[in-house]
């Protein structure tokens, strides 16, 4: 892991092409061990959840490339390692298990949906929600999704049009996503092995929220371009 935080680190103080294209070995080292560090997780995670087993670490990455386009940012890098781990890959839907390292106290482990751009799943989850709020209850208010997990979300003011106000789960009727981070200080990376169990840990707590929201997504299809 040292060598993906100084990696990042350095890119992070660095944030140019020229220094990026002069230190590429540090970057293919950086991402070797990232990648390494992926398939010990995907066997962990597989241990509760065989559906994620059959994914490559090299398919389950996010490029380091910004999209500068519509930011007043305009650093062309993300200084970080990001990966998405699911029964279909880095796509956003199914839900999976996501990670960032990312240092400065940026690190975390996430689950849930993220993307509030597509209007169907939105719709999709907040049906299932109104038809089943008591396994949501369930769910969200569990021993140990509690001690690592809150849900969080964009969200409207006002429970939209065409849901009752007073649903029990009005709430979270209002979210266009829902989903959870669980956020890693710099200091519990240095020791992979223990920042390994840790990522298993938390995904683990993190699963029945997921499933809830894939029984939710079922039949979902995602948007051509």
């Amino acid at each position: 892991m040292e060598t993906i935080l100084n990696y990042l680190s350095d890119l992070k103080e660095n944030n140019n092409r020229e220094w990026y294209h002069e230190h590429k070995a540090e970057y293919k080292a950086a991402n070797a061990d990232f990648e390494a560090f992926l398939q010990d997780l995907i066997v962990g995670i597989g241990e509760f959840d065989d559906q994620i087993l059959h994914n490559v670490p090299k398919e389950l990455t996010f490029k380091l490339v910004r999209d500068t386009r519509f930011s007043h940012d305009k650093s062309p890098y993300n200084p970080s390692f990001r990966a998405h781990i699911s029964s279909k890959g880095k796509l956003p839907i199914p839900v999976g298990y996501y990670i960032m390292i990312k240092p400065g106290g940026e690190t975390f482990l996430g689950g849930g949906l993220f993307a509030d751009m597509f209007k169907d799943a939105t719709a999709m989850v907040r049906d299932y929600i109104t038809a089943n709020p008591e396994e949501w209850e369930k769910v969200i208010s569990d021993e140990t999704f509690c001690k690592y997990f809150t849900v969080k979300g964009n969200a409207l003011k006002n429970v939209p049009r065409g849901y009752d106000k007073e649903h029990p789960q009005a709430e979270y009727l209002k979210n266009k996503s829902w989903y959870v981070e669980y956020f890693v200080e710099d200091e519990q990376l240095h020791d992979t092995k223990a920042f390994l169990d840790l990522a298993v840990t938390i995904f683990k707590a993190m699963k029945p929220f997921n499933d809830y929201l894939n029984k939710a997504l079922e039949g979902f299809t995602m948007p051509e371009r």
